[in-house]
């Protein structure tokens, strides 16, 4: 595990490589959000933005995707993996919000989870994104990233690396640098060909050093 210094040198790291790091999911709202975020399930965040301005264009109130049918729902969805199950979701999160909330997406935890398609995951991204409440959202990129730098452990299920990371960084920093960890996942620490040579975290990435050494051994 990493000490206070590493972790420092990691967020400083991070606040250098991606300093503009956001959201990349196209949204006007936080019920376009709660959508995309929902969509994006197994599903890369450029495809969901290829998908949604049609869907928005042809539903755009909460109201209007409430009242639409399935079917037409999945039509302008299935270019995503799992469209059918995700099309039954969004319009049910839609009539639980027009039904439940007077058609406004709630801004509490609770509600937003208990929201058909609506996991922790997603719940902490409107939080943050959308509310701009503290959240550390773990996605794939976050997870591999937090484990390969070691700041969790291999085991680690997604909740335990969500707590581990809010408990090693300070408040103020989880919605901005979980977007930072994201960045640097897409971006530099992919999941299949990492910067491994070029990363300025290679002395203390267990993964990236295991990986440097195999590639000398190689060749």
């Amino acid at each position: 595990m990493l000490t206070r210094v590493q972790l420092q040198e990691v967020s400083d790291t991070m606040k250098q490589m991606f300093p503009d790091a956001h959201c990349e999911l196209t949204h006007q709202n936080p019920f376009e959000l709660v959508v995309a975020v929902a969509l994006s399930a197994q599903a890369t965040d450029a495809l969901v933005n290829k998908v949604t301005p049609g869907l928005f264009e042809a539903f755009p109130t909460v109201e209007a995707m409430a009242t639409a049918e399935v079917s037409e729902i999945e039509t302008l969805i299935k270019r995503i993996g799992l469209y059918r199950n995700k099309a039954k979701n969004v319009k049910a999160l839609s009539e639980k919000i027009v039904n439940e909330h007077d058609g406004i997406v709630p801004s509490d935890r609770a509600s937003l989870e208990a929201l058909p398609g609506v996991g922790r995951k997603t719940a902490n991204v409107v939080l943050s994104v959308a509310f701009h409440e503290p959240a550390f959202a773990v996605d794939t990129h976050v997870e591999r990233v937090s484990k390969r730098l070691g700041i969790c452990r291999w085991k680690d299920n997604v909740r335990q690396v969500e707590e581990t990371l809010m408990k090693k960084f300070p408040r103020d920093e989880w919605s901005q640098l979980h977007h930072q960890f994201i960045f640097f996942g897409r971006y530099h620490c992919k999941a299949q060909r990492p910067a491994c040579e070029t990363c300025p975290l290679l002395h203390m990435c267990r993964e990236g050093k295991k990986r440097m050494k195999s590639t000398k051994v190689t060749t």
